[in-house]
């Protein structure tokens, strides 16, 4: 079991960036305006010879009872419970602010292990914000800049000695990359005793996870949906719209069988969107399509099929990847049979490149159609797993030719030789 440190602090003193550093990617989003980070996001970090996990926070702040920034703040808490060692971040060179004394209190209270980085620290700039870090009273600050890269060999040796205080190990061996490409998923099919490919590959579907981006506009429940799948309030939920940010990826089993989930933000028109952060948060979700196996997309049942909904549906359509339609809040809906209707019949005339996808009614808030949405998922998996030989493709183009012969080009009529299939996976 690897090491967790979580990184806390107040808002817009570097959390994310420093996540990023640690893990070794552009993994979190990153912006100026304070704020931007509202769930967990976990990581698997190094940092030279050290091995651990990392959560990334949203940032610290007091909050009236039952709001959006309230709930974010006990989404840290949990994380600040989960972690063997707590980071806390402070802008060294805004120096040591009200908040972070109240907040340096409550962690203290908690009896967390507790490393104060003093981020920002490049250049004299920091200086007096470092020795204010002093005074918080939880031991030696570390000087840090998570943008430059500056003081990991500072921050490597604190973690370490936080680890071992605690009784955790963080020299694990390496650990494989959890974010592999689809094609690096791939090996070459196995083949029957004829020597022809077989139809799926099996064995190879079985051993790795399946990767199921949960996607759509705004507000249409998929933070609640995946809180009901994995039975925890892992995910910020509520009534705002546009609560997810960034593309929040979770382990998941069914029927013994190990997925991952992933969360995303709430895609809308383009032509609408115009804040800096809501670009990354789309850039975010379009990049979770890409890397996901099937993608499941949840629309409004109570509502008609939005331009929106049939946009996404192309994306997804486009990057090639494995599709489920999910009608969700399905216990709203008063006529059941004509809403299936309207579904279907909007979907035959606006997405024709996508007949015979299917369409699960289900209700994430309640909990009610998971086990159709999960059985159709695997089902679209393997349709998009699926390697036909060359022999049976050419049998198929044989028969199409016979009944609709090739166009005449100068006088000669045209001939396809042979077809293949060159991989699985479009």
């Amino acid at each position: 079991m690897k090491a967790t440190l979580a990184i806390v602090g107040r808002p817009n003193v570097g959390k994310s960036t420093l996540f990023n550093r640690l893990v070794g990617r552009q993994h979190a989003i990153v912006d100026d305006q304070p704020g931007v980070t509202r769930d967990r996001r976990e990581g698997d970090a190094s940092l030279a010879a050290l091995r651990f996990r990392v959560i990334d926070t949203a940032g610290l702040e007091e909050a009236a009872s039952g709001s959006l920034e309230d709930r974010m703040r006990r989404q840290t808490e949990r994380a600040i419970d989960e972690a063997d060692v707590t980071l806390l971040v402070i802008d060294a060179r805004v120096g040591i602010t009200p908040a972070d004394k109240f907040f340096a209190d409550q962690i203290r209270r908690a009896g967390a292990h507790v490393v104060v980085l003093a981020n920002k620290c490049e250049g004299r700039a920091g200086a007096s914000g470092l020795a204010e870090a002093w005074g918080l009273g939880l031991g030696d600050p570390v000087p840090i800049s998570a943008v430059h890269g500056e003081g990991l060999v500072d921050l490597h040796d604190a973690i370490l000695a936080a680890a071992e205080a605690v009784g955790v190990d963080v020299l694990d061996a390496p650990a494989e990359s959890p974010d592999d490409a689809n094609d690096d998923d791939e090996v070459e099919a196995p083949l029957d005793e004829d020597g022809n490919p077989i139809d799926v590959w099996q064995d190879e579907m079985s051993a790795l996870p399946m990767r199921i981006a949960i996607v759509g506009r705004p507000n249409m429940g998929k933070s609640t949906l995946i809180n009901k799948l994995i039975d925890e309030d892992r995910l910020l939920t509520g009534p705002e719209a546009g609560i997810t940010r960034d593309a929040i990826e979770l382990p998941f089993e069914w029927k013994g069988k190990p997925y991952k989930l992933v969360d995303t933000a709430g895609m809308r028109r383009r032509a609408r969107i115009s804040d800096k952060v809501e670009q990354l948060m789309v850039s975010d979700a379009l990049r979770a399509i890409q890397y996901a196996h099937l993608c499941v997309l949840l629309i409004d049942s109570t509502e008609e099929l939005h331009k929106q909904d049939l946009a996404i549906a192309r994306w997804i359509a486009e990057e090639g990847r494995a599709i489920v339609i999910g009608a969700n809040k399905w216990d709203a809906v008063r006529d059941k049979q004509a809403a299936v209707q309207r579904i279907d019949d909007r979907l035959e005339t606006s997405l024709a490149q996508l007949r015979g996808v299917p369409v699960v009614s289900m209700s994430g808030l309640y909990g009610r159609g998971f086990d159709k949405m999960m059985k159709a998922a695997n089902e679209m998996y393997g349709f998009w797993n699926t390697r036909i030989s060359t022999g049976r493709i050419n049998r198929w183009l044989e028969g199409m030719l016979e009944a609709h012969p090739p166009p005449l080009v100068e006088g000669r009529r045209l001939r396809i030789r042979y077809m293949t299939q060159i991989k699985p996976r479009p």
